[in-house]
């Protein structure tokens, strides 16, 4: 490049684009090796999402209450039940679905026979109940 001086010395109004385009090369070279990275796949192991829980099971329904006294008499929630009429009631509960029944429980007294005992127990089993307990008090 040869400097001349001319009439009128003003500054040079000519832009210099040399580093403009080495900079562009720079970014093209740069995007080049870059962009095919970005294509390919990376794993990942992600969690796998848990199904919602299981809703709460249905409350067990209340036991019932059998009392045998030491004179024979039962008691059925405290309501006085021949021992045929409990046969009938126990047949209606052992019925249903093993999920649904009722626990029975069985309070005798402390000087009741142990037949009568063993008959109200042999009456629940035959009639279909699982849940069969004995409950001890005063």
């Amino acid at each position: 490049m040869a400097f001349t001086k001319s009439a009128g010395a003003g500054p040079m109004a000519d832009i210099n684009v040399t580093p403009l385009v080495d900079v562009m090369l720079v970014l093209l070279i740069i995007f080049m090796i870059t962009v095919p990275m970005m294509s390919h796949k990376i794993p990942i192991d992600l969690p796998i999402p848990t199904p919602p829980p299981n809703p709460p099971p249905p409350p067990p329904p209340e036991p019932i209450k059998l009392i045998v006294q030491a004179n024979g008499q039962l008691f059925y929630n405290d309501e006085p039940v021949t021992e045929e009429a409990l046969q009938a009631q126990l047949r209606v509960i052992g019925a249903k679905p093993k999920d649904q029944q009722p626990e029975l429980d069985i309070k005798p007294d402390r000087n009741a026979k142990y037949q009568l005992v063993a008959t109200v127990m042999a009456d629940a089993k035959n009639a279909g109940m699982i849940k069969i307990g004995f409950v001890s008090g005063e």
